[in-house]
């Protein structure tokens, strides 16, 4: 189970007991890698209690194949552990997925920014929520199809990207404590590739092997982000106008949450010589602010909320990281300069386009695949 061979005496999870004295709750998406995760456990002899989250109400409005909490997926984990033969729950989560990821993703858009509901449902919702279900259930650990590494270093577990790169998750699980990450399992994360996991899947005969990887945030179907949000905050579409970055009015937008940092197509305002692209939203007032290129540089990025889970203490200086500003982009070399207890300035040594408000600043070690934290991506001033 992990890209290390285990110490004598203790077993694949870490723990110096045999597999079936070992109890572990898998949080169990119904898809391939957690369905995977489960069956392996098992099937080594392990405690295992699978459990699946109902996020939100499976509604005609919202219910999607594929998404990761959409019903047919609920059915789908619970085939998985009737077939290997262990318990399985679903426990409704419902409430606690609105106030703490769907309500602040509808709000941080209206603000302009591009929230990534993904990292904070793992934060407060997975490794949070679920987490203490873990515990209260006497758990010795929760494990997860996450492509990730959890490695023991010299002070304890560190967080290590995924040894397949196309597959690394660790952009949305920059917000791990070291008190999680303690007692947190990814038993995925040292595969070459998911077709080994499919593989696997095949191996145990679970109904799920060629199930589609779902591509959508769980509660916005086909990716219109606007349709959603407009359920949500009636009004939210209110028009506008669009604007130079000199203040001077080009043309007429329907609602700044239809716009995106960095967007060229679609804005209606051709024809006006060299390409446009979005290069701030301004929802006070309405306004949809456009410019060339260059004006989507950045160097300078203030981040807040920062979790530090590398060596030493996150204020002992500056120092030179590598920093994923999109989950789409690779890592690049910057300067952490902390601003306070969890606030930072992060200087890119090449100037990023499209960087974000709302988005991810994840901190990863120059040279290595340790994961040293992040932040959130806060607006200029």
């Amino acid at each position: 189970m992990t890209a290390h061979p285990p110490v004598a005496g203790v077993n694949s999870l870490g723990f110096d007991k045999p597999p079936a004295q070992t109890r572990v709750v898998v949080a169990m998406s119904g898809g391939v890698d957690s369905s995977v995760v489960a069956a392996k456990l098992a099937q080594e002899g392990y405690d295992v209690i699978g459990v699946t989250l109902q996020l939100y109400d499976h509604g005609a409005a919202l219910a999607k194949k594929g998404a990761c909490c959409a019903g047919q997926d609920i059915h789908d984990a619970r085939r998985v552990a009737e077939r290997i033969g262990f318990p399985h729950y679903v426990l409704d989560y419902e409430n606690k997925f609105r106030e703490s990821v769907i309500d602040e993703f509808a709000d941080a858009y209206l603000a302009g920014a591009t929230p990534v509901p993904c990292i904070r449902c793992n934060e407060r919702v997975k490794f949070r929520d679920l987490l203490e279900t873990a515990r209260d259930l006497d758990a010795d650990c929760m494990a997860t199809g996450h492509y990730i590494q959890r490695r023991m270093g010299p002070e304890g577990a560190e967080l290590h990207m995924a040894a397949d790169a196309t597959r690394d998750q660790s952009y949305f699980l920059f917000s791990t404590t070291q008190e999680q990450l303690d007692f947190l399992r990814f038993p995925l994360g040292h595969l070459a590739s998911k077709d080994e996991t499919r593989a696997l899947a095949s191996r145990y005969g679970l109904s799920v092997a060629d199930k589609p990887d779902s591509q959508d945030i769980c509660f916005v179907p086909n990716g219109n982000y606007a349709a959603v949000i407009e359920k949500l905050r009636p009004g939210a579409a209110d028009p506008g106008e669009i604007v130079d970055v000199d203040g001077n009015v080009l043309g007429q937008h329907q609602g700044v949450i239809h716009y995106t940092i960095g967007q060229r197509r679609g804005l209606g305002i051709g024809g006006l010589g060299d390409p446009l692209y979005v290069v701030r939203l301004d929802p006070v007032a309405r306004q949809v602010i456009v410019g060339p290129r260059e004006a989507l540089s950045t160097r300078i990025v203030p981040v807040a909320e920062v979790n530090w889970i590398g060596p030493g203490a996150f204020q002992d200086g500056p120092r030179e990281i590598m920093v994923r500003i999109r989950s789409t982009r690779p890592p690049r070399a910057a300067i952490l300069r902390p601003a306070g207890p969890h606030s930072a300035e992060v200087e890119l040594l090449d100037p990023e386009e499209g960087v974000s408000s709302g988005q991810a600043c994840v901190f990863y070690e120059t040279g290595g695949t340790r994961v040293l934290g992040g932040g959130w991506i806060q607006a200029r001033r």
